[in-house]
């Protein structure tokens, strides 16, 4: 969430550009119709800041790990159970076995460094289009969740 600000979310064309620190690259993260949706609702609230999650204390540092755990606590969830950084987990896990999505995909989505028989210095795929599918079927597979259990 670091680097989730206004600025890096161009809701017109469903992205989400941001820098990672650890491999010195730029992310693209395309964005499901329900992940638009969600951004639209927040915008009114909190796009006079820079930042889409602002905290409580300052609008110019966003909210923390702990503040979403501290949110999944209150929801009756205990840290044996669930954690923010677990849902990447849970995702890939389900990504892979039940939607049956290709390992290069999530890999990519995920901003992890992804194998390749030739090396990464040759591999320049961001496979945009197949992760922009992948993720509107991820969306649409949590709704499907959500009606199951209101």
């Amino acid at each position: 969430l670091r680097s989730m600000k206004w600025a890096n979310i161009d809701l017109e064309i469903a992205e989400w550009r941001y820098y990672i620190s650890k491999t010195k690259t730029e992310h693209l993260v395309p964005l499901a119709q329900q992940a638009i949706t969600i951004l639209q609702s927040l915008h009114p609230l909190t796009s006079s800041g820079e930042l889409v999650f602002p905290s409580v204390r300052s609008t110019t540092r966003p909210i923390s790990d702990n503040t979403l755990n501290a949110a999944l606590r209150r929801m009756g969830f205990t840290k044996d159970e669930v954690s923010t950084h677990g849902f990447r987990a849970t995702a890939r896990t389900i990504l892979e076995e039940i939607l049956h999505e290709k390992v290069e995909y999530i890999e990519h989505q995920l901003a992890h460094s992804v194998k390749d028989p030739l090396g990464r210095a040759y591999n320049r795929t961001k496979h945009l289009d197949q992760r922009k599918r992948m993720m509107q079927v991820w969306a649409d597979y949590l709704d499907g969740l959500k009606m199951k259990n209101p």
